[in-house]
């Protein structure tokens, strides 16, 4: 039993106690009592939380500066996690540091741990209570711009970056445990969910068309780089021989012709919703003309169609 049941026991029992012997029901008055108890225990349980993410956040900050500072902090966090805490040897665990030098010291590694523990860093101040999350937006861009702009450096870290950071070892060392977010990815690597949870909606505002476009474009784009490095390198087969065209492997060509035509038309239809319908409408019209052999040309030609010619509202019924 966790110590905030045992302080609601133990308050449930003292409030219970004051009753006559033999009550089975509880008086409104004992009610309010034990429910103002219990919000005071939520409160409190809520600021141990809140603490214990300060200090492990503060700890993060510190190995966040830097590539080695990061990869530093990774092996401690695994020596606590994976050795101390399991009552190993010390010599064990420089035996694995020897075994896995070569990993560890892999070009990139750093980088990518160093994006994971920024985002881990930004999930646990989204998961305080009163957390606004406006102030974390310029610091969710930054990561997504760093993992599209360097995807070259990090591809052959990219499970790091797709790890759901609250399972890393940065987590477990500091006894984090779960943490439950809406509309929040736990793994930085997750570029389309961290636009269509984070990056966008804000932008959903009157007066914001020019940015949701902006950010949109911006979207494509990075995810785009991040396939073109990414895509193909699991499968050693994929890899190619030849000019610059040749050596893309087909999953970047298949993301090129089915994926993103997908995403420029959720765009033109995003921005047609929140107000730029005159424009976009053209350039759906256009979208659709282009790519007319598309596996979703049918799909969208019926969703624009309903965009121009949306349904009736029924008629009222008349008087007799």
């Amino acid at each position: 039993m966790s110590c905030a049941m045992r302080m609601l026991a133990m308050t449930m029992g003292a409030v219970l106690a004051i009753q006559p012997a033999g009550a089975e029901t509880l008086s409104p008055a004992d009610r309010e009592a034990l429910l103002e108890k219990l919000e005071k225990l939520r409160e409190n349980a809520d600021s141990k939380v809140d603490a214990r993410f300060r200090m492990a956040i503060a700890a993060y900050n510190a190995a966040a500066g830097g590539d080695q500072a990061a990869a530093e902090f990774h092996l401690q966090c695994i020596e606590k996690v994976d050795f101390m805490d399991q009552l190993k040897k010390n010599s064990d665990f420089r035996e694995w540091k020897r075994k896995e030098a070569e990993k560890l010291s892999a070009p990139g590694r750093g980088l990518a741990l160093r994006l994971q523990l920024r985002w881990l860093i930004l999930t646990l101040r989204a998961a305080s209570e009163k957390a606004d999350r406006d102030p974390l937006i310029s610091g969710v861009q930054e990561i997504v711009a760093a993992i599209a702009r360097d995807a070259e450096k990090l591809k052959d870290h990219r499970q790091i970056l797709s790890q759901p950071v609250t399972s890393s070892v940065f987590a477990k060392a500091y006894d984090i445990g779960e943490v439950t977010l809406e509309k929040w990815p736990l793994a930085p690597g997750d570029i389309g969910q961290i636009y269509e949870q984070i990056l966008l909606p804000p932008l959903h505002k009157p007066g914001q068309l020019e940015a949701l476009r902006s950010a949109w474009i911006r979207r494509i784009q990075q995810e785009m780089a991040v396939q073109e490095s990414w895509a193909g390198e699991n499968d050693p087969a994929n890899r190619r021989i030849g000019t610059a065209a040749e050596l893309r492997p087909p999953e970047y060509d298949f993301f090129v012709a089915e994926t993103v035509p997908e995403l420029q038309w959720q765009m033109e239809l995003d921005l047609f919703k929140h107000g730029d319908e005159q424009a976009a409408a053209l350039r759906m019209l256009g979208h659709l003309e282009k790519h007319i052999n598309h596996k979703s040309a049918r799909s969208w030609a019926a969703e624009f169609g309903k965009l121009l010619n949306p349904a009736a509202k029924p008629a009222e019924p008349s008087t007799p």
